[in-house]
């Protein structure tokens, strides 16, 4: 389970290709304050629209009221988090107008996405969760209307596998997959594969 570097065309960066999301946490391990820090401002330095930076965060580290009151919001399906070191909750300020809080949207999978490929770079493992009870996180944390809970970014070192549940195994044993190139990626007109080193012109 150490190696589940992604299947790409052509070689991108390491912490890129070996994000993924497990789903086993080791629970005898912590997560301290400083790379918790380095996740928030690799998360803070995503691209933001307008320099908006509409994003913001709840920290918690286990053994913490902030963890606790985080992981009792998620989902059963995502009580393996638990077992992680720390629990953030990220969150979007929608802003006054209907393109502002869509783009908050964007700019949280930013951060998301950032945060994720620090934890891997520092030797850590990220998985992000919508399964929580957004409107149960406004209440116990009195987030402010406005303020979109998006998910819960949990943190920690992988677990073994040897000793995690079927299910989670059976999950995070199946093959890392993708749509083809093709599919997602065109030029020219919709449909018509991008293919590197060529542009099709436009019709």
């Amino acid at each position: 389970m150490t190696n589940r570097l992604a299947d790409t065309r052509v070689a991108i960066h390491e912490p890129i290709a070996a994000r993924w999301s497990p789903r086993a946490f080791d629970p005898a391990a912590t997560v301290g304050p400083e790379p918790v820090t380095a996740l928030l401002e690799a998360a803070r330095w995503a691209a933001t629209w307008g320099g908006r930076q509409p994003v913001r965060f709840l920290v918690g580290l286990r053994g913490d009221a902030t963890f606790d009151a985080l992981g009792a919001t998620l989902k059963r399906g995502n009580s393996y988090a638990l077992a992680a070191g720390a629990l953030i909750l990220v969150c979007a300020d929608q802003g006054p107008d209907e393109k502002t809080a869509m783009y908050s949207l964007v700019d949280a999978g930013a951060a998301i996405a950032n945060a994720s490929i620090e934890a891997v770079a520092r030797g850590l493992v990220a998985h992000a969760m919508a399964g929580f009870d957004a409107a149960a996180a406004c209440a116990t944390f009195g987030i402010p209307d406005g303020v979109r809970p998006v998910a819960v970014l949990a943190v920690g070192s992988l677990g073994d596998y040897a000793a995690a549940d079927e299910s989670i195994v059976e999950r995070d044993t199946r093959p890392r997959e993708r749509l083809p190139l093709e599919e997602v990626a065109f030029s020219g007109s919709w449909g018509s594969p991008f293919t590197a080193g060529t542009s099709a012109p436009a019709v």
